[in-house]
């Protein structure tokens, strides 16, 4: 920078800034409350407005966008720079801004250097119109690099690519240095009040966080370890495998070290991701006992979309929804009032607000989340990348902690998120729908359908078995690329193209909102933890700013939900062909109703370790995250983390332990029907009160229900309820209800192992006296599980356990677990099973049971 240049910088900022700055100094006594965030999360909040439209939210990929990018890049000059990184300090309303950014390109023109930035899209270029929030990130870009060399004028240029065809439109201007700074600061007093309010926030949150005392009148025995291991993990940025019993308190026991942590600076965000909803209110109960004592902090949970809409049918566009018209003009506003007025955000809360300022819930609780200091929700959020929060930038990450509840169920879960499927259906539809049609849409679904028709030739010829591979089928790649191009093309047409009615801020690489889409999408991912081969990722761009996930989509057309349903279908299945490598095998099988290819992930552990490697801390914590090396090896431990096992600290003598060596063997169950009825009427009839029984299977459950009515001299006065496949939330919540202590009759539950009853599910004191559970848990065998059974033993472990032995007994274990709850509580639990008598089996139990089996006191025959 030259002297002339360098002076008058220098004048500027000592006029125009430095005043104000030490005014404010001199009143507060302190410097000013930093705001850190970058140029795009800025302008996208500041510019939001529009209607939601999950129809077909933004279909640009980041890749497809990138290389549009890329393509202009490499026109430029040989004096021109690409992805040049800007950083500044403004001072601005008593807040001191760091705003930084990467700008697509620095062009040497004369006789100002010009800024450039990029954006890809599929509408006309003829009739497109450049957008006030492009506009606004290249002028701060400018207006950076203008402050930096001191100059008067600088170019700003915005550069629209069409990402099929490559033409080019750009709008240019000149613009001087203090109308650059001029609209900078108005931008910046756009976000001020959202920064203030955070800032008030987080001065009343630290205070009360140091304040903070442990929440109950003593730790229990355990819970002062727990906590402890937590902080330390926390502190040293590691992370922790616990087995803590059940009924110890691991919920409060695992958040408040963790708020504490807040206060103490070693975080700014705490994940407490769970895989049910029963646990998540545990997590909320958790927040409030804190409250009582104090605490003063904001969390939000998320809940399923199709559990919080407000309509009969989730339809996620502004034709359909008043709550999605003008959402992003309305947002920001309500996020303000309710953090304003709300701490603990539970979905109560959140819908008395979106109903207040007429927004989504769904989409209301997903902005909530990154103003929040804890946010409760399912696994999904964070380990899947079809929905996961991809506003958590780097430096986010590193000041948030994972708390992994219930953490024995993360890893089949991170095989269905990181596996995808292609079904023949699907295709075969579409090539008949678009004959006459799309063209391009219409010979890549016939190409695929194709692809099917020949592979189940190949199967017939392998005598109807199915087909499996450890190598990615390089043909179906190639033809689900064209699907997807050409599927992007139609949908994006039907939709209005990259510039339809959807929010302003909706526009850009990889800036697409996928979560409403795919929450509307039959099959996809959610909140509850459903995962399937459908679905795209959540992303959007402000991180601690509410309204951010604006980016949406597009207005238009009603869509075709079989073409929605294939693409984010394709999609996942191209996702997941970039992961493919040793831990993946490919199988191809005929269906009852269809066929199908998968690309199957054996081994999550390294793509776990992937996902959550940006976080400073996981902690990973269940009842029955045993044996521990086995979930350590599963979940991608590392070798500085540290592992705790805590004891059961309930009396030994109030649990009493059995096992009755019935086979439940598949060959031998016809014959065990009637002795399992007459042990379940034997054992309610020698106490009253409540009882649960859990099957390996509904079947099996239900051939079990009609030998028992059938005999004689069973307690007229026992009641018998069954699980139901279809059962809702509530009639979930009613069979559980009926669960009460006293009373002179008896309650039976019939439930199936590994379902909403065995897990989660807290019933204290007289509420359950005793838990039958029948077979070992074993999943059923098939194809996928030898597929991991061989997997493992070719890596030198125990293949047969891994993939069948384990996972059913901590099914097992679980639901032995909803027996004792408190300090007061006893209670039976029988296995049925002649394997708990074998040391293979036998070894996986608690020590506890082993020791009510050992003292004589329970039977074993």
């Amino acid at each position: 920078m030259d002297e002339t240049k360098e002076k008058a910088a220098e004048e500027r900022e000592s006029v125009q800034r430095e005043p104000e700055r030490r005014d404010d100094e001199k009143q507060s006594g302190k410097p000013p409350y930093s705001v850190a965030l970058p140029v795009r999360q800025l302008v996208e909040y500041v510019f939001l407005s529009g209607s939601i439209d999950s129809r077909m939210q933004s279909m640009e990929s980041l890749q497809e966008g990138t290389k549009a990018h890329q393509r202009i890049q490499e026109t430029y000059g040989e004096g021109d720079r690409k992805e040049v990184y800007l950083s500044t300090e403004i001072f601005c309303d008593g807040l001191m801004f760091a705003v930084d950014g990467r700008c697509d390109g620095l062009l040497a023109t004369e006789p100002a250097p010009t800024i450039d930035e990029i954006k890809s899209t599929r509408a006309d270029l003829a009739t497109l119109e450049d957008k006030p929030v492009h506009w606004a990130q290249a002028l701060f870009y400018a207006y950076m690099y203008a402050r930096d060399e001191g100059l008067p004028t600088i170019g700003i240029q915005l550069t629209y690519v069409h990402k099929d065809t490559g033409e080019t439109r750009r709008f240019h201007r000149e613009t001087s240095f203090d109308e650059l700074e001029k609209q900078v600061m108005h931008i910046l007093r756009q976000y001020a009040p959202y920064a203030k309010l955070k800032q008030r926030h987080e001065e009343t949150r630290d205070a009360s966080i140091h304040a903070l005392a442990f929440p109950f009148d003593h730790y229990r025995a355990g819970q002062r370890k727990l906590a402890g291991a937590v902080y330390k993990t926390i502190g040293e940025g590691v992370s922790l495998y616990a087995k803590a019993p059940t009924g110890i308190g691991k919920t409060i026991s695992t958040t408040y070290p963790a708020i504490k942590a807040i206060g103490g600076g070693l975080l700014k965000r705490l994940y407490y991701l769970t895989a049910r909803t029963t646990t998540r209110a545990a997590a909320e109960d958790a927040l409030r006992h804190m409250q009582n004592r104090g605490l003063h902090i904001h969390s939000v949970t998320i809940t399923a979309k199709d559990k919080i809409c407000f309509q009969d049918e989730v339809r996620c566009d502004k034709e359909h929804c008043p709550f999605a018209d003008g959402y992003y003009d309305r947002i920001n506003g309500a996020i303000l009032d309710m953090l304003e007025h709300e701490t603990i955000m539970s979905r109560a809360t959140i819908e008395q607000y979106a109903r207040k300022h007429t927004v989504c819930p769904f989409e209301m609780s997903l902005d909530a989340a990154y103003a929040s200091d804890t946010v409760i929700c399912d696994y999904n959020y964070v380990f899947d990348p079809r929905i996961s929060f991809k506003r958590q930038y780097a430096e986010g990450k590193k000041a948030t902690a994972l708390l992994v509840d219930e953490a024995h169920n993360l890893v089949d879960r991170a095989r269905d998120i990181f596996s995808a499927e292609l079904t023949r259906w699907p295709f075969q539809t579409l090539q008949r729908e678009q004959k006459g049609g799309h063209r391009g849409l219409y010979e890549a679904s016939k190409a695929i359908n194709e692809y099917f028709v020949a592979l189940r030739k190949s199967i017939e010829d392998n005598k109807d078995k199915p087909i499996v591979s450890d190598m990615l089928p390089d043909e179906l790649v190639k033809h689900a690329e064209r699907f997807a191009l050409a599927a992007e093309q139609v949908l994006e047409g039907g939709y209005g193209g990259a510039f339809g009615q959807g929010a302003t801020g909706g526009f850009g690489v990889g800036s697409g909102n996928m979560a409403s889409a795919l929450a509307g999408a039959p099959g996809a991912p959610d909140a509850s933890g459903v995962s399937s081969a459908l679905g795209a990722g959540h992303t959007g761009v402000i991180p601690g700013a509410p309204g951010a996930n604006a980016l949406s989509g597009n207005g238009g057309g009603d869509g075709d939900t079989t073409l929605l349903d294939a693409y984010f279908a394709v999609q996942q299945f191209l996702r997941t062909a970039k992961l493919y490598d040793e831990r993946f095998a490919t199988f191809a099988e005929v269906t009852r109703l269809d066929m199908r290819v998968k690309l199957f992930c054996m081994d999550p552990s390294e793509l776990l370790k992937e996902t959550a490697k940006g976080y400073r801390s996981h902690v990973y914590f269940s009842a029955t995250l045993t044996p521990v090396r086995y979930y350590m090896d599963m979940l991608g431990a590392s070798e500085q983390d540290y592992t705790l096992a805590l004891p059961s600290p309930f009396e030994s003598e109030r649990l009493q332990v059995d096992v009755r060596p019935i086979s439940t063997r598949y060959q031998d169950r016809n014959d065990s029907y009637g002795p399992i009825a007459e042990l379940i009427a034997d054992t309610a009839g020698k106490r009253k009160g409540n009882y649960f029984v859990f099957f390996p299977s509904y079947a099996y459950m239900k051939d079990v229900y009609d030998a028992y009515t059938k005999l004689e001299g069973t307690d007229s006065r026992a009641v018998v309820k069954l699980q139901r496949t279809d059962m809702s939330e509530e009639e979930r919540d009613a069979f559980l209800a009926d669960f009460q202590p006293g009373g002179d009759r008896t309650l039976i539950g019939f439930a199936v192992l590994g379902g909403v009853f065995s897990e989660g599910v807290d019933l204290p004191g007289d509420r359950l006296i005793g838990v039958i559970v029948v077979g070992v848990g074993l999943p059923q065998l098939g194809l996928e599980r030898n597929l991991l059974r061989d997997f493992f033993q070719r890596e030198g472990k125990s293949g047969y356990d891994y993939a069948y032995v384990i996972p059913g007994m901590n099914k097992v274990l679980q639901a032995g677990g909803r027996l004792i709850r408190t300090e007061t509580d006893s209670g039976t639990i029988t296995l049925v099973d002649d394997r708990y008598l074998q040391p293979s089996y036998r070894r996986l139990l608690p020590e506890e049971w082993l020791a009510s089996l050992a003292s004589g006191k329970s039977r074993q025959g």
